[in-house]
C-alpha cells in the first residue's frame, strides 16, 4: 500500500490520508476587508479529500498585508466569512489549519496606511517584489520599500496579534493554526543574519533571533494549546534576499526548542523550481532527530518521491500545493494514477471563477 492513502493522525486529530494541500495565495477575497467569501469555501471543498488542508498565508492585523485580496482573520467579518469555508471543508471529512502571517519588510507603504513597514532592521529586500491591485483586480508587481526598525512596543504587539489571529482561527472552525516563519517574511527575517541586525535580545547569537519565534509560540499556545499549532520554516529557500549562512543551524536549534514545547507539527518548505538546491540528507537526518512530532515537507514532490520519504521516516505527511491548484481531485488522481492537469499560472493571483473553481475533475 502507498502509505500516502493511510489514515493518519496529529496529535488527536485524525486525517483520512497523509496528503495535504499546501497554502497557496490566490487572492481572491472580497473588498472592502479581505473577507472570505463563497467562491473561497467552493475551492476549499473541492480539494478536501486531502487529510490536512492548510489555508492560504492569512493576515494576523492591518499592517501585516503585503499583497492585495489576501485574506485576514482579526475582525468579525473576516471570521464569518472563514466560518463558511471551515464547515464546507469538514462536510468533506479534511481536517484544516489557517496559516498565520505577518510579510515584515515584503509590503508596501499602500498597505500601511501611507507608512513604512515594519522588520527586524531598517534593511531594503533586494529584488523583492509585491503585487498591488486596484479595485477592478487589475494588478502589478511592484518594488518594496526600505521598512523601519521594529521597537520593543511593535515586537509585543505583534506577538499579540499573533496570539489574537490564532483565536478568531479557532472561532472561525479551524483546527488549529500554522505560524509561517519561512519564505522572506517577518519571523523569517528575525532568524536570519542578513535581515536581522539588531544588537539587543532579539539580534546577533542564534538563542537571540529565536526569540521572537518562541514567544509568539508561547503566546498562540497560551490561548489555543500547543496541540493546534504548526510552525513553517524554510531552511534552504534564499529568495526575497534572504541568503543567510547561518539559516540552517539556526533553524535546528528552534525546531529543538519547538519539539520541547510539544507543538503539533513542523512544515518544511522546500525550493520547487527546476535547480533548487537539494535538501542533504544529513540535514532530514538531523531535524527528524531534534523533532519528533509531525514532519511535512513541500515542495516538487510527485507520488514516487513522496513515498520515499515517508518510508524513511523523514516526513509523516507531504504537502502538494500547484497540482492541486489544477487537480481539485489530486488524491483521485493519485490513488488511480490518473494523469494531471495542466496549471494555468495567468490566473494564480486575484480575478473570479476562472483558473480557480473552474478546474474539472478527471473523466
Amino acid at each position: 500500500m502507498n502509505t500516502l492513502f493511510e489514515p493518519t493522525h496529529i496529535k488527536k486529530l485524525a486525517l483520512q490520508n497523509r496528503i495535504v494541500m499546501a497554502p497557496m495565495t490566490r487572492a481572491r477575497t472580497s473588498q472592502p476587508g479581505n473577507i472570505p467569501n463563497q467562491m473561497m469555501a467552493t475551492y476549499y471543498k473541492q480539494r478536501a479529500t486531502a487529510g490536512l488542508i492548510i489555508s492560504e498565508a492569512t493576515q494576523i492585523s492591518d499592517d501585516s498585508q503585503g499583497y492585495s485580496f489576501t485574506p485576514g482573520v482579526y475582525t468579525n467579518e473576516q471570521v464569518t466569512g472563514w466560518k463558511a469555508v471551515t464547515k464546507a471543508v469538514k462536510q468533506q471529512g479534511a481536517a484544516m489549519f489557517c496559516q498565520l502571517w505577518h510579510v515584515g519588510r515584503v509590503s508596501h507603504p499602500v498597505f500601511q496606511n501611507g507608512e513604512q513597514p515594519i522588520a527586524p532592521s531598517a534593511c531594503k529586500p533586494v529584488e523583492t517584489k509585491v503585487w498591488i491591485a486596484d479595485e477592478q483586480g487589475n494588478g502589478n508587481m511592484v518594488d518594496c520599500v526600505e521598512p523601519r526598525a521594529m521597537t520593543q512596543s511593535d515586537i509585543n504587539r505583534v506577538v499579540s496579534d499573533f496570539a489574537n489571529a490564532a483565536k478568531c482561527a479557532i472561532e472561525a472552525g479551524f483546527d488549529g493554526v500554522e505560524i509561517h516563519g519561512g519564505n522572506g517574511y517577518l519571523i523569517d527575517q528575525f532568524l536570519r543574519t542578513n535581515s536581522n541586525h539588531r544588537n539587543d535580545n532579539y539580534g546577533g547569537i542564534r538563542e537571540n533571533r529565536i526569540r521572537f519565534l518562541l514567544e509568539i509560540v508561547d503566546a498562540v499556545s497560551e490561548v489555543i494549546g500547543a496541540d493546534k499549532i504548526g510552525v513553517r520554516l524554510a531552511p534552504f529557500i534564499t529568495f526575497k534576499d534572504m541568503n543567510c549562512p547561518d539559516i540552517v543551524p539556526t533553524i535546528l536549534e528552534a525546531s529543538k526548542q519547538l519539539q520541547s514545547r510539544d507543538i503539533a507539527y513542523l512544515h518544511l518548505s522546500e525550493a520547487d523550481w527546476d535547480d533548487a538546491p537539494i535538501i542533504p540528507e544529513s540535514f532530514r537526518i538531523e531535524l527528524r532527530e531534534l523533532f519528533t512530532n509531525t514532519i511535512i515537507v513541500a515542495g516538487s514532490y510527485n507520488q514516487e518521491l513522496a513515498k520515499k520519504l515517508l518510508q524513511k521516516g523523514y516526513a509523516d505527511l507531504v504537502a502538494f500545493g500547484r497540482p492541486f491548484v489544477s487537480n481539485p481531485d489530486l488524491v483521485k488522481r493519485f490513488k488511480h494514477e490518473q494523469p494531471l492537469a495542466e496549471l494555468d499560472s495567468s490566473t494564480l493571483f486575484g480575478g473570479d471563477e476562472n483558473g480557480y473553481t473552474d478546474y474539472p475533475e478527471y473523466r
